[in-house]
């Protein structure tokens, strides 16, 4: 047995659980991939140290550790690609790691007949062509067809590589993993372009990765006295992985920040992000002379709702709620949870008390149409204040403080109305009493 294999499937375990303890929090499907990927590495470390064993051990003990290799690196490209999950991706996934994993295998036998290698290149090259046509009427995204073109490339390079060299197939294991993870490399670049340390290390890492499937070879023909230790070429290894755990801090930290800043169940803007897009609003308003409205819109009989139809529908409430008022708005306004049923809107560019009190009205309406909400209609009301800087208000508090008078007088006054109404109708055995 090689036990100098020991030091890196200790290693490589380490950063396994490493990443899986960092991902377990917000787990996805990619992350799943990911961690299936790391758990094959280490298993292709395992399969290496009964290598050098003599007789069907040894040749297990490759087989397995080339076998892993491979589909790793199909792992890693399966992973970036959108809707991972899907049953053509799966597919696939599958047709190109097994007529990868096939071919790797067979480089590990003895007399194996020329015809099976050429079987399994046609297949690596059309398997997964044959599944992007039969799927052709459904949206196909752009890195689908490059896994076409690379498998299919590899296909037609090992046809011919084979016989170039003479029968020999190790240089198409090499051509092998050297497109699988050039493939990783690009599949990385064009989905994390987005320059963070992270992404920078992981896409160098793959490069260099499958560069060693390139380069080792070269060495070895042209500079066979010229000895690389085997750590060497397995430092790509560790640089990917350290780039995917910081790829995995800095989605927590992206995500930390976001939840820092919106509310968690409507994902609206909360109240720290509310009043620091006020003030951002308010300073644009006084640069350029104009005017902002803000509004502040409360949801009445929402503690009925809660109290009738359980917190459960409350939350489905809040959540239509926030998606209605983002569609009534544009763009460039913001909508904010800033309380428990209560909700902010900071109209811009610019807008005055007539453009507002409009959006108030187009809200009222809305909101006086019953809501269909898990198998229950639910009908509430809104009660919305206005207040337009610098009319009412010339700074950010005094400007909220308005608007919640403004929307507590529009609720008192709804409550009157409401009163004088119930007061004014007589009960039944009134009625009957007059009528006599």
């Amino acid at each position: 047995m090689d036990w100098s294999k020991i030091p890196d499937v200790l290693a490589i375990a380490s950063l396994a659980c490493a990443f899986f303890s960092i991902s377990r929090r917000n787990q996805t499907p990619q992350h799943h991939l990911w961690l299936i990927g790391w758990i094959l590495i280490a298993i292709h470390f395992l399969g290496f140290m009964f290598a050098n064993l003599p007789g069907i051990a040894g040749t297990i003990g490759t087989m397995v550790g080339i076998v892993s290799l491979v589909d790793a690196g199909v792992f890693f490209m399966w992973a970036t690609v959108p809707s991972e999950s899907g049953i053509s991706s799966r597919r696939m996934a599958v047709v190109t790691m097994l007529s990868m994993a096939i071919y790797a295998g067979l480089t590990c036998l003895d007399h194996v007949p020329g015809w099976a290698f050429d079987a399994c290149a046609l297949t690596i090259a059309l398997g997964p062509l044959t599944v992007g046509l039969f799927y052709l009427r459904y949206a196909q995204h752009a890195l689908r067809w490059l896994t076409v073109g690379l498998q299919f490339a590899l296909g037609a390079e090992l046809l011919v590589l084979r016989r170039q060299s003479g029968g020999g197939v190790e240089l198409c294991l090499d051509a092998i993993l050297f497109v699988v993870y050039l493939g990783c490399c690009l599949y990385f670049w064009y989905t994390h372009q987005t320059g963070t340390t992270g992404s920078i290390i992981t896409i160098g890492g793959f490069f260099a990765w499958a560069m060693v499937f390139l380069v080792a070879p070269a060495m070895q023909h042209y500079q066979p006295n010229f000895k690389i230790e085997s750590e060497v070429w397995n430092l790509p290894k560790y640089v990917v992985a350290i780039g995917m755990l910081l790829l995995l801090l800095e989605k927590q930290i992206e995500r930390s920040q976001y939840l820092a800043l919106h509310d968690d169940l409507t994902t609206l803007a909360n109240r720290r992000l509310f009043q620091d897009r006020l003030v951002s609003a308010i300073e644009r308003a006084k640069r350029s002379g104009t005017t902002i409205a803000l509004m502040q819109v409360d949801l009445d009989h929402f503690k009925e709702v809660n109290d009738s139809y359980g917190h459960h529908v409350g939350d489905l409430l809040l959540q239509n709620v926030g998606t209605l008022l983002n569609r009534r708005v544009r763009r460039s306004d913001t909508v904010a949870r800033t309380g428990g049923d209560e909700f902010s809107i900071i109209l811009e560019e610019p807008s005055t008390r007539k453009d507002a009190e409009m959006v108030a009205e187009s809200l009222i309406r809305i909101f006086a149409e019953p809501l269909q909400l898990a198998g229950k209609m639910v009908k509430v009301g809104a009660s919305i204040g206005i207040a337009v800087f610098p009319e009412d208000a010339q700074d950010c508090d005094s400007l909220c403080i308005e608007a919640d008078l403004r929307m507590y007088e529009v609720k008192q006054d709804r409550r009157e109305a409401t009163r004088v109404l119930r007061d004014k109708t007589p009960a039944p055995f009134e009625s009957r009493t007059l009528a006599s």
